[in-house]
């Protein structure tokens, strides 16, 4: 007879142990600006080794939420905040990348860079490149960048496919396996000048939800357990000597 409990339990485990790995790395950067949670999407395995159909648990497969976080004034001109489904695009050295932290500093040549040192990209994806005599940039909802009343350039706002396989790189930067598109109409998506966004993490719920996949891994634990003891028990009757 196939125990399949013991499967079941096992991988039970092994999709908890993923989806706590990802809770705890959300509830870790839930104050890094423009971090996207970690979700995952769970499925059943359905087993035809016995006669009886068994369901196994999948390890899952996780993606990243795209879900908006909160906006925060900050009152700096070169923070920006993006508003709808749009990404910022940055220059990384493993090519190009896409992030929601538009926390931003022009540096003595003009060049336009994010905090951590990446060049921000325009709609074409060349490097944003501001008067250093300009004074304050005005930033409007589409992008467009001011200095003196004149029109200087316009940061990127791009959108990624919803279907797009999203990978992490640095500093709460994605990388997309679909081309990026830059947007052309405002009316949804936008930037907001002098505020920045939090992740989009719900700490309290992170925190509930670690509770709450813990409590499951060790009842997995015990399941598996309970299978290990009976097989034993039954190899040894099946073992012991007739009397």
């Amino acid at each position: 007879m196939l125990q399949s409990g013991l499967y079941v339990g096992l991988s039970g485990q092994l999709a908890l142990q993923r989806r706590l790995d990802a809770v705890a790395n959300n509830v870790a950067n839930s104050s890094t600006v423009g971090f996207r949670a970690e979700e995952v999407k769970f499925e059943s395995l359905i087993s035809r080794a016995s006669q009886e159909p068994v369901a196994f648990a999948s390890i899952g497969n996780t993606y990243i939420s795209r879900r908006a976080g909160e906006l925060v004034p900050t009152g700096n001109p070169l923070d920006i905040a993006v508003q709808g489904d749009g990404w910022l695009s940055i220059q990384t050295e493993a090519g190009p990348a896409y992030t929601r932290d538009g926390r931003m500093r022009m540096m003595p040549s003009g060049e336009l860079q994010t905090l951590t040192g990446n060049t921000v990209s325009d709609d074409s994806g060349a490097p944003i490149l501001l008067s250093p005599s300009g004074g304050p940039p005005q930033i409007s909802s589409d992008g467009r960048i001011v200095q003196n009343g004149r029109s200087v350039a316009r940061i990127g706002i791009f959108t990624l496919d919803s279907g797009a396989q999203l990978s992490r790189r640095e500093n709460a930067s994605v990388a997309s396996d679909a081309p990026a598109q830059p947007v052309v109409d405002f009316s949804k998506i936008g930037v907001v000048q002098g505020f920045i966004e939090r992740g989009n993490v719900n700490s309290v719920m992170e925190m509930t939800n670690l509770i709450t996949l813990t409590r499951a891994f060790d009842a997995a634990t015990t399941a598996i357990t309970e299978s290990e003891t009976t097989l034993r028990d039954a190899i040894q009757a099946l073992g012991a000597p007739p009397r």
